[in-house]
């Protein structure tokens, strides 16, 4: 059986923790910041957790983890 590709714009996206959860950068935090208030600045920089709905996608795009 021939060796599975990993989806590259998962791998650049994604990182995966110790006990196998995969973090997410959140969206939002580009740019127009200064209309946003300080809470919400912070909670942007802060990373996101991938859904469980989503993590059988994820299993599929990166066959060997990260």
């Amino acid at each position: 059986m021939p060796k599975l590709k990993t989806r590259k714009c998962a791998a650049k996206r994604l990182k995966q923790t110790g006990t196998g959860k995969y973090r997410h950068n959140k969206a939002g935090a580009r740019h127009l910041m200064s209309t946003k208030n300080a809470k919400r600045r912070l909670r942007l920089r802060q990373d996101g957790e991938v859904s469980a709905a989503e993590k059988k996608r994820i299993k599929v795009a990166l066959p060997y983890g990260l």
